[in-house]
Order: structure tokens, then C-alpha cells, then sequence
């Protein structure tokens, strides 16, 4: 912990970056912060933030900008922070414009967010961490070939011919979907494999089917996510060199952009920050990530997040993700017939 006068001096030069950009003088803080003390006595302080680690100075001369250590120290000091009430309530109200469609609310979503924090947003559709049969329909196409029209929990849907070994009529595919309706209702594939039923061979044909599209679903990793605000972000003085312009547009257009930036371990709840050199993909180590969780945790999981360059507003994107996200959470719930989830705390951030 540093002392509160040494703290009052980081923080100026964070939120002083933050706003300016520029590499952030002793003269400034001397002017903003009014500690009572000597200009002398503030550039001792700078000196010891400097000596720890807590700031640099691109040049000798010139003014301290914060290291990563910098930033997660003034992340960290961050507590209580909230969306302003009437954005709180604009973005409500947007909510209810919209068709009460799940693509529709996270195409929103991703625009507000991009548009509030002006970086790149990122949302991802809710998916289950292990995806559970819903519904199954079998649909005859000639004597030997059917459809297979598989519901999963969540309103997802799969489609798939199959062939089978002899020919089987309508009447005799809607009686093998009801009694594995009636079997498998709410199962994962794996507790499909280990469930103790009697089958008919056409009936484990079907069942292999299944088994087979929800383990396909269940090692998809991501889908194509929901973006927007690349615009914003490259719009930022950081952005002026075209090595870095180019690394992130390839990120975007080869569409690794989401694989890259969520850590391997995402917290269930609670808004994550991952600031520079704490990601693991050195090509995004000039970056911060605001990432967070929504929907069920064992249902239907999404993830509503932001990137952008480590000189970030990270008490607005934290404020901003961390409200969202509790606004999906209600509409997920919504969709699954839910309470949405209570009793978690999704402003600290880690």
C-alpha cells in the first residue's frame, strides 16, 4: 500500500493520462492535486513511484506516464463505482424499444457499450457449458433419409439428415422422437451415453445422432461474437503508428480477436480486469481487457467485454460492462423462465 499523499500523486497521473494522453509533468500535479507541499517535494514522490515501478518516463526529460503496475494499483482503488443513474435509465428504456429477441438485445448491448466507453466491445451469445437436449423432431425426406430437427435448452437449434438402415415411415420416426423425448429430456450428451435404456436399432442410430451434434456443440469454444467500436478505438492517439492498427485489425478480420482476449479462467461473476502484460497472448500485451460473465452458470453463459489500449477510462468500462452485464442477466432469465441471479457482486474488479 503507499502512503495516501504518494496515492493522491498516482492517481492524478493516471486519471491525467487517461484524459490527455500526454506523458504527465510534476508541474500539473502540483497544480491539480494542491497537497501543500513543496514542487520539490512532489518530484521525491515521483521518483519513488518511479523507483517501484508504479510510473515511467518514456524520455529523462519529460513528464511520468503509468506502467501497468501503475493502472492496476489505481484499478484496485476503485470501489463503489456505478453507471450514473440517468445513463441507467436511458439504457432501460432502450432495452424496452427493442424486440424481445435475444440477437436483437445483444446487437444493442454491444453498440452502447462501444459507444459509452469508445473502444471495442465484444459480446458473445449464451451458451451452455454443457449443452441439454430440449426437444426432437424426425422428419422423413425419402424411404431411407430423415431430418433430425434437435432443440437444445437455450432456443438453440440443430439440423442433420440422417440415413438409416431400412425404411421407416412418418408414424414410425414420430414414435421414436416421443419415447426419446420422454428419455432424454434436460440431458447433457454425456449423461445420454450413460443412461440405461432399451433401444431399437433405428433408435440408437438416432441417439448416436444426438449424442454426436451436442458433443460438436459442447467443443465449440466460441461463436462469432457481437462487435463494434473498432472505429473508436482507432480513432486514439495510441493508434497513430500503423504496426499497432495493423496487429489489432488482423486480430479482427482472422476473427481470433474473442479467443484472444478471454483468459482461460473467467471468474463466474464479477467484472475481471486484465491490464498489459497480465494477458498471456503477448500480441494484445499493450492492451487492457474488461471482461465479465453473464446469464446461468450452468445453463446458458455469455461473456460482455472490452479492449482497448491500456491508457483506459477503467472506472467507466468497469461501471459500464458490470451494468450490462446485470441488464443480460435479467433478460436471459427472462428467456429461460428465471429469477435472474442474485446475491453476486459484479462491481469488484479482479
Amino acid at each position: 500500500m503507499l502512503f495516501p499523499r504518494t496515492e493522491t500523486i498516482l492517481r492524478s497521473i493516471v486519471g491525467e493520462y487517461i484524459t490527455k494522453a500526454i506523458p504527465v509533468p510534476s508541474e500539473t500535479i502540483a497544480r491539480d492535486c494542491e497537497l501543500g507541499v513543496s514542487p520539490a517535494t512532489i518530484r521525491n514522490e515521483m521518483a519513488y513511484l518511479e523507483s517501484e515501478g508504479y510510473i515511467i518516463r518514456p524520455h529523462p526529460s519529460a513528464g511520468s506516464i503509468p506502467s501497468d503496475k501503475g493502472y492496476r494499483y489505481y484499478v484496485e482503488s476503485l470501489k463503489g463505482i456505478e453507471l450514473p443513474l440517468a445513463e441507467q435509465r436511458l439504457i432501460s428504456h432502450l432495452f424496452h424499444q427493442v424486440e424481445r429477441e435475444l440477437e436483437a438485445w445483444l446487437s444493442l448491448a454491444v453498440t452502447l457499450i462501444a459507444q459509452l466507453v469508445q473502444n471495442v466491445a465484444v459480446v458473445t451469445m449464451p451458451k451452455p457449458v454443457d449443452c441439454q437436449f430440449k426437444y426432437l423432431e424426425l422428419v422423413t425426406l425419402q424411404d431411407l433419409l430423415a431430418l433430425v430437427v434437435l432443440v437444445l435448452r437455450g432456443a438453440r437449434i440443430k439440423q442433420q439428415l440422417i440415413t438409416f438402415d431400412q425404411v421407416i415411415s412418418q408414424p414410425e420416426l414420430t414414435a421414436i422422437a416421443n419415447k426419446l423425448n420422454a428419455a432424454y429430456s434436460g440431458l447433457t450428451s454425456s449423461q445420454i451415453l450413460a443412461k440405461a435404456i432399451e433401444l431399437s436399432s433405428s433408435e440408437r442410430q438416432v441417439t448416436d445422432c444426438l449424442v454426436k451434434i451436442m458433443q460438436a456443440e459442447d467443443e465449440l469454444e466460441y461463436e462469432e461474437p457481437y462487435l463494434d467500436g473498432l472505429h473508436f478505438m482507432l480513432n486514439q492517439p495510441e493508434f497513430a503508428h500503423s504496426q499497432r492498427m495493423q496487429t489489432l485489425v488482423e486480430l479482427v478480420e482472422h476473427r481470433n480477436l474473442l479467443k484472444t482476449i478471454v483468459p482461460k479462467r473467467l471468474a463466474s461473476y464479477g467484472v475481471q480486469v486484465i491490464i498489459g502484460k497480465e494477458n498471456k497472448q503477448e500480441v494484445i500485451q499493450d492492451y487492457s481487457v474488461v471482461i465479465c460473465r453473464y446469464g446461468f452458470p450452468k445453463e446458458a453463459v455469455g461473456t460482455i467485454g472490452v479492449f482497448g489500449p491500456t491508457r483506459m477510462h477503467y472506472a467507466r468500462t468497469i461501471s459500464t460492462v458490470d451494468y450490462l452485464s446485470s441488464v443480460l442477466d435479467r433478460l436471459v432469465a427472462e428467456l429461460y423462465g428465471r429469477e435472474p441471479p442474485t446475491g453476486e457482486t459484479r462491481s469488484n474488479a479482479n
